[in-house]
């Protein structure tokens, strides 16, 4: 699927915590609200941790693979892919982050309104 110009595709992992605007997972449907920020954040960085050695068709593979198992957002569902988007359409954060990255590259944690994000870029 090609997108249109200026618009990319990431893939994301998102940890609510008790600081998220709706503490909620969509994964679960249990509240968040009593995870802390600190214990979602070491979480986060355990799953880069195993992610970071892996590139390629095998790190999407596996970030998806890891946000269908865990991802907080309605994304889980495709394996963290957010589809294509441009500027504007995602909270600031998460936008700036997701263009800085280039392609086939996984951020570190990135925090938003909604809570706390791993990102990789696909497109």
């Amino acid at each position: 699927m090609a997108a249109a110009p200026g618009k990319i595709r990431v893939l994301h992992l998102l940890c609510k915590h008790t600081k998220s605007r709706n503490p909620v997972s969509r994964r679960t449907g249990g509240s968040t609200s009593s995870v802390s920020v600190d214990s979602a954040h070491t979480e986060l960085q355990a799953i880069i941790g195993k992610l970071q050695t892996l590139s390629g068709q095998e790190l999407v593979d596996a970030f998806a693979k890891e946000a269908s198992g865990r991802s907080d957002c309605g994304s889980y569902a495709q394996g963290g892919d957010l589809g294509f988007f441009g500027p504007g359409e995602m909270q600031k954060p998460f936008e700036e982050a997701s263009y800085a990255l280039e392609v086939g590259k996984m951020s570190g944690i990135i925090d938003t309104d909604s809570g706390s994000h791993i990102i990789l870029r696909i497109a």
